[in-house]
């Protein structure tokens, strides 16, 4: 049960299609179009090549069992290292580059949320128009 090249050439072109349709989506700013194009056509792409490419479709029922054990195995680690990996903390060890840009990230959106009173010059140092300057003295750094 062998494949012509024609065959081959309409599985790439349909590949291309997808591959513009996967670049396209992105840019009509849709969050649910850009998911859907990123991961849906994604895997389906992937799933193409295996069938098609690698002749996933024509292999015995044992490569398909390797396969799924395979996926299995990575999503094993995925959920063992996961907890780990997405905190910012642990029993022995701390993630420092992520508090802190989780910080700089909660203080950027407060400065938006409070308007321009709430904000400072680029020292810290509130903005003169935004209120007294009691406990200034000399206005110097």
């Amino acid at each position: 049960m062998g494949h012509t090249p024609r065959h081959y050439v309409k599985i790439w072109a349909l590949l291309c299609v997808l591959l513009v349709i996967s670049v396209v989506g992105p840019e009509l700013e849709i969050t649910l179009v850009t998911l859907f194009t990123a991961f849906g056509i994604a895997f389906y792409k992937a799933f193409l090549v295996c069938k098609h490419f690698m002749h996933l479709n024509m292999e015995r029922p044992f490569i398909r069992y390797i396969l799924i054990t395979c996926l299995l195995f990575i999503l094993m680690l995925f959920g063992g290292v996961a907890p780990d990996v997405l905190n910012q903390s642990g029993t022995r060890w701390e993630n420092y580059a992520a508090k802190e840009a989780v910080l700089r990230g909660m203080a950027a959106g407060e400065g938006e949320h409070h308007g321009a009173e709430a904000q400072g010059d680029s020292h810290g140092e509130p903005n003169s128009a935004a209120g007294s300057d009691e406990g200034h003295e000399g206005g110097g750094h």
